[in-house]
């Protein structure tokens, strides 16, 4: 992992996420003496399951894939993160290790605040600490949904979910279909909470009803109503 103190020249957070807008010249000063830049080449881990809470973390470039590890070494992804996405810093309020493993799924930018900054800027400004408020109670509300749809929903609208969720999430490229996000069977699958045979049939399956077309990773949705509503009835 390379490492580096910001220069004068870098993005500022404000600049990137309007969380950081309401900071003031002071706290920004010290956001800028104290944050860093760190660069992970793809596959490469950023922090793991039970570690200690060093940093919250903003991701500024590339793509990054939350997970859990489950029984049988298969994962379990819990969300996939895109940049001037925050994480990391719900173990820093909750006082806890972190419960999940978050690894860099391409080359990634991840600028990194230590942890007892964030902490006073939370203590210190309201506005600052409300935005972080939002986004947990925002982040729990939409864990409760994966949870439910995830146990719930059959495979073929767990995997319509996934791909609609990849689209919103990453965009398409200038067709306007095929999603901008390159995953493997096994990763869909790791993220649509089934085995990659299962996702590699179904996959397959929603191509050959001409619901989408497949070139090797690049998946181009061909019919987006037909998928959300696969995805609706489960």
């Amino acid at each position: 992992m390379a490492t580096r103190r910001l220069a004068t020249e870098h993005e500022h957070l404000w600049d990137l996420s309007p969380a950081w807008n309401v900071l003031t010249a002071t706290e920004r000063n010290l956001v800028d003496l104290h944050i860093s830049i760190h660069q992970f080449k793809k596959n490469q881990l950023i922090h793991y399951e039970g570690d200690e809470p060093t940093h919250m973390m903003v991701l500024v470039k590339g793509k990054v894939k939350v997970y859990k590890e489950g029984v049988g070494n298969r994962n379990q992804i819990v969300r996939m993160l895109k940049p001037y996405e925050h994480f990391g810093y719900r173990a820093i309020i909750a006082g806890e290790q972190y419960n999940t493993n978050v690894c860099a799924f391409e080359p990634s930018t991840v600028y990194m605040l230590p942890k007892e900054i964030f902490l006073s800027l939370l203590k210190s400004n309201r506005d600052f600490c409300y935005h972080f408020l939002v986004e947990l109670a925002t982040d729990l509300g939409a864990a409760d949904k994966r949870s439910v749809n995830l146990t719930q929903k059959h495979i073929r609208g767990r995997l319509a979910e996934a791909l609609l969720s990849l689209k919103n999430s990453y965009g398409v490229e200038a067709d306007g279909a095929t999603i901008s996000m390159y995953m493997s069977r096994e990763d869909l699958a790791n993220l649509s909470n089934m085995t990659a045979s299962n996702a590699i049939r179904t996959l397959s399956n929603f191509a050959s009803e001409e619901v989408i077309s497949i070139d090797g990773r690049k998946i181009k949705i061909l019919d987006n109503d037909r998928l959300m509503k696969i995805s609706r009835m489960g």
